[in-house]
């Protein structure tokens, strides 16, 4: 039987690109229909091609092949970013087991030069000293080292990376799925893989981000002069409805409010917390490990029995504030809560852009805006229109989160 069936692929050729569905009678398929079907077949097929001809001359290869190369570099960043991130996160694990060996191996090793100290060979607890020392300065420049790199937090940077790349991958393949596309998709394109690139550096050196910024903020990852891609989108030569209204952009306006008095401000302060405690660690591990190694090298000294105290239990300590730094992920948790109100400020400015342009037929979809806010905060649209109405008016604190996500 004849089956017409309408598909195509997004990063097929150009002339599958054109927003045309191609429907063809199979060759096979001819003897067995009657002459009126199978003329009336050959007359469609003869229609859809003509018509897929006539816009795809309405498509610029040039723009095409730009399109096409972008979507190559974004698929190459997201497997780079991808494999990095994995690779940081090995560090991570590499640091934390090694520097708690390490240290443990030095405070037992500085208890059985207390214990050999009592005898009357000299030479056993001098290499039990030096031993436990050498770990413990050795232990000291690993955590240093950690400390300032934060692995757990440049595994999360990428890790983050390889998503927003993959999103944006995935935007640029709906373009041109649904669209036919133009030069200033590709600069807009362009604008967002070179935004990213700055907001997620690869290289350590010179470039790495702050790991203890002074003055937090919420991650920024797009473009400032980035238009919104759903803007002017098409579908079969018609624009989308508008979808607009003033109880619409009231609610917008509500949400973000809602957004920036309590999700925005509280991962903030989250930020701000895991930050303090991040720093206190980082801080303490060096000096625990150094007080440990002198204590290690004040063993066996008369009226020094403070020393193997010192050395046993300055480097237990050490251990534990280096698992709980480094196993406990709290620089990573810092650059989560990070992200997240960067997340949130995306949202805010992606509303306040829409409301802020006069002419309504020039913003985004209002009736996609506003799907697209209830998705990203893990409400229905019912639920968004309530989470507006129950904004205080008499300015008292906000009781409910705008995201039901996280």
């Amino acid at each position: 039987m004849l089956s017409l069936q309408a598909s195509y692929d997004p990063l097929a050729l150009p002339l599958q690109l054109c927003r045309r569905k191609i429907t063809r009678a199979a060759v096979d398929a001819t003897p067995l229909l009657g002459p009126s079907l199978s003329s009336l077949g050959s007359v469609k097929e003869s229609v859809n091609v003509s018509e897929c001809e006539a816009v795809r001359n309405t498509c610029d290869p040039l723009v095409l092949a730009k399109l096409f190369t972008i979507l190559e570099a974004l698929g190459d960043r997201v497997e780079m970013h991808k494999n990095i991130g994995e690779q940081r996160d090995n560090w991570n694990s590499l640091f934390l087991i090694s520097v708690n060996m390490m240290l443990l191996a030095a405070a037992i090793v500085v208890g059985m030069a207390t214990v050999s100290a009592a005898s009357n060979d000299q030479a056993l607890p001098l290499a039990f000293k030096v031993t436990s020392t050498v770990l413990y300065l050795a232990a000291t420049m690993m955590l240093v080292v950690a400390n300032v790199i934060q692995p757990s937090q440049l595994a999360e940077e990428q890790r983050n990376a390889a998503r927003l790349f993959k999103q944006l991958r995935d935007q640029v393949c709906i373009k041109l799925s649904i669209c036919t596309p133009s030069i200033m998709d590709v600069d807009e394109a362009m604008e967002k893989v070179l935004a990213l690139d700055k907001a997620y550096p690869l290289p350590l050196i010179g470039k790495m981000l702050e790991k203890f910024p002074k003055k937090i903020e919420p991650a920024v990852w797009w473009s400032q002069q980035s238009r919104q891609w759903a803007e002017g989108l098409s579908l079969e030569g018609k624009r989308i409805g508008n979808g607009w209204s003033e109880k619409l952009e009231d609610g917008m306006r509500d949400i973000v409010e809602v957004l920036k008095r309590k999700d925005l401000a509280d991962y903030l302060r989250l930020s701000k917390k895991a930050l303090k405690m991040n720093k206190v660690l980082a801080i303490s591990g060096p000096v625990l490990t150094m007080l440990a190694a002198f204590g290690s090298l004040m063993v066996g000294f008369p009226h020094r029995s403070w020393a193997s105290v010192m050395g046993m239990v300055c480097g237990a300590l050490a251990c534990i504030v280096n698992t709980a730094g480094h196993g406990g992920q709290v620089g990573m948790v810092f650059e989560m809560y990070r992200n997240n109100a960067g997340f949130f400020k995306l949202m805010e400015e992606n509303i306040e852009s829409n409301l802020s342009e006069r002419d309504a037929e020039k913003r985004e979809n209002g009736d996609i805006l506003r799907l697209k806010v209830a998705l990203q905060l893990g409400r229905t649209v019912s639920e968004l229109e309530d989470l507006g109405k129950s904004l205080p008016s008499d300015g008292k604190a906000i009781e409910e989160f705008a995201s039901k996500l996280f």
